[in-house]
């Protein structure tokens, strides 16, 4: 075991309080202060001035009462991120607390699990985000998990386990966003006009592709959210299917997400005409029938799967000759469309449900630089015909002052 040889201090003593530095007999130096608490503390250092700094920043550090500089808690990192995960399931959506176990356990706890929490430090994080991305994980899989070491050691510094936030001190790779494929409007009509003949999935269809609901919101449909008197409907929650639960309906996924939608006359009469379907169905199989008021359902009344609803996508577009895009491709199609009609930003952001209008612009800005054009080229239309104006009345009172003066 190494032993502690003291140093004498350089310049004047220190006084009480203000800590001390001394050499290992290893070489290592050490700074040593008495905490708030009363206890020991120690920082470790290979030269005397970085000692001599960190020893500052540990006085600056307790003197703010910004906490102990090295933390007491000993918990690990994966102690920490397993005990979080519980402690955040009740305040998320299950299939985020899902992905989140997911990016803690097959990321982050193979990794640094064993560090304690407290030597948590910046180079850590750098070395497990270029081991990932050299592994072939994507950017966006490593924002997702800087994302949630993030919250997990934002609740740590809460709650005293460390004093910083060392994911704060790291910029994680950018995201990159996936090529938007969406139809345009010929293939939507054409899309329209198939699914209309299919009594049984075609208003699913036309509902994704004239509202921009997403799927969960669609299938979480039930008859009393539907109002075809007036053309509307409610979007109240969202159907995800949990691992070890099934199909589980909950919240919204924003509170801006619960919102009111107006239907097109094509989406009523696809909704009408499945509202017959609905009605008919149970007197066929009587008991066999399950009675939860779902729009869109399995063949004995339980809500659809999200996987049938994609099948009935795959098979349509097939049969219309469309090109092979996502369901979810289906929301962002009736975005571009009502944007590049000059629908304004905010209503398309209220109709999709976007926390903001600034996350509507940001994801189609394709066809925002569209409008930015028709905007620019409106401008310079005002500004051409005020030349105009302006000079046919230069020349209107030019012409007044040359004429001669009546005798």
């Amino acid at each position: 075991m190494p032993v502690e040889t003291p140093v004498r201090p350089r310049g004047r003593k220190r006084a009480n309080g203000e800590g001390s530095i001394y050499q290992r007999s290893d070489g290592l130096w050490v700074a040593a202060i008495t905490g708030a608490d009363g206890r020991r503390q120690r920082v470790y250092a290979h030269t005397r001035a970085d000692a001599g700094r960190r020893l500052t920043q540990a006085l600056q550090r307790r003197d703010q009462g910004m906490g102990e500089t090295v933390p007491a808690g000993r918990d690990t990192v994966a102690a920490w991120l397993e005990s979080w995960l519980t402690t955040v399931k009740p305040t998320l959506r299950p299939r985020t607390w899902i992905r989140y176990g997911e990016l803690c356990r097959v990321h982050l706890i193979p990794a640094i699990g064993r560090l304690r929490l407290g030597r948590l430090q910046p180079a850590h994080l750098q070395a497990l985000y270029a081991e990932r991305l050299a592994a072939g994980s994507s950017p966006t899989t490593i924002h997702h998990v800087h994302m949630v070491l993030h919250r997990a050691l934002v609740a740590a510094v809460r709650q005293g386990q460390v004093n910083r936030n060392v994911a704060e001190l790291v910029t994680p790779p950018r995201m990159v966003q996936a090529e938007m494929r969406v139809l345009d409007p010929t293939e939507v009509r054409r899309l329209c006009a198939l699914a209309a003949e299919d009594a049984d999935r075609g208003a699913l269809l036309i509902l994704a592709v004239t509202t921009g609901m997403r799927q969960g919101e669609l299938l979480a449909l039930r008859w009393r959210d539907v109002d075809l008197e007036r053309g509307t409907l409610a979007v109240t929650g969202t159907l995800q299917r949990v691992a070890g639960e099934g199909l589980v309906r909950g919240d919204p996924k924003t509170v801006r997400s619960r919102r009111q939608v107006r239907l097109t006359p094509t989406a009523v009469s696809a909704l009408r005409q499945r509202q017959a379907v609905h009605a008919a169905t149970p007197l066929q199989l009587g008991e066999r029938w399950k009675d939860g008021d779902w729009v869109f359902t399995g063949p004995r009344g339980t809500p659809l799967d999200g996987n049938t609803a994609r099948a009935a996508w795959r098979s349509l577009s097939q049969r219309a000759d469309l090109p092979m895009i996502r369901f979810h491709d289906l929301r962002h199609t009736a975005a571009t469309l009502l944007l590049g009609q000059g629908v304004h930003p905010k209503v398309v952001a209220d109709l999709l449900g976007h926390a903001t209008v600034a996350i509507t612009l940001d994801r189609y800005s394709h066809v925002a630089m569209a409008m930015h054009q028709e905007a620019t080229d409106a401008l310079e239309a005002v500004l051409q015909d005020h030349h105009i104006s302006r000079v046919g009345s230069t020349v209107g009172s030019s012409s007044l002052e040359s004429r001669p003066k009546s005798g």
